[in-house]
């Protein structure tokens, strides 16, 4: 009787740990995607070699059918009441948000990101994507920006980038060209694109 005891418990831890084995690989393989901002240094096959923005070499596969999204310049006139925008920037002590950039979404991406959320640009940045309800002041440059759930007063300082989106292809992504890659991490520790926005003319991403 002991000895079977013995052997169900054995069984039993056995089961217990390859769950939790497998509920730690679910979970790995469910990380959020991460960002990398840098540089490319060259392109071979299917894999782009970059120099990150803290100056570290990074290889990134591209996947079949991995988006290619080309950032073009665009300005302030550009965005009016019901424009979908997104904006990275710092909160303010009164609520409020300084915007670091502005991101003016065509039409087919509108809903995209939707709320306000942390952001990695800057420590405490954030990243609001919502409708623009009003635009007010050529100086002060303050938008209205609407999102479920909330809203927020966005400043707009003159030296902030302004950009919209283009289809790309992967013919962009040449040497010296600046990116954002949203990147997964793969098994063997290397980095799958899952999405690749490339500046247009040696435009350097500003999100």
């Amino acid at each position: 009787m002991q000895i079977e005891r013995r052997t169900l418990f054995a069984t039993l831890a056995a089961t217990w740990l390859g769950q939790a084995a497998w509920a730690d690989t679910a979970r790995a393989n469910t990380a959020p995607p991460s960002r990398i901002r840098g540089t490319i240094d060259a392109m071979s096959g299917q894999t782009l070699s970059i120099t990150d923005r803290d100056g570290a070499k990074v290889s990134v596969a591209l996947r079949t059918g991995t988006t290619v999204t080309e950032i073009a310049p665009a300005k302030l006139a550009d965005i009016k009441p019901g424009s979908y925008i997104g904006t990275a920037a710092m909160p303010q002590p009164d609520g409020s948000l300084m915007a670091m950039e502005i991101q003016v979404f065509p039409e087919r991406m509108r809903g995209v990101g939707e709320g306000n959320r942390p952001w990695d640009l800057r420590p405490q940045s954030t990243m609001t994507n919502g409708t623009v309800g009003s635009v007010t002041g050529t100086a002060g440059r303050v938008l209205t920006l609407k999102y479920a759930g909330g809203e927020k007063k966005v400043t707009v300082p003159e030296q902030a980038p302004i950009i919209t989106y283009e289809p790309g292809n992967v013919a962009m992504l040449k040497p010296g060209a600046h990116v954002l890659i949203l990147a997964s991490k793969t098994p063997d520790g290397g980095w799958t694109a899952d999405r690749v926005s490339v500046g247009r003319d040696g435009l350097v991403p500003p999100m």
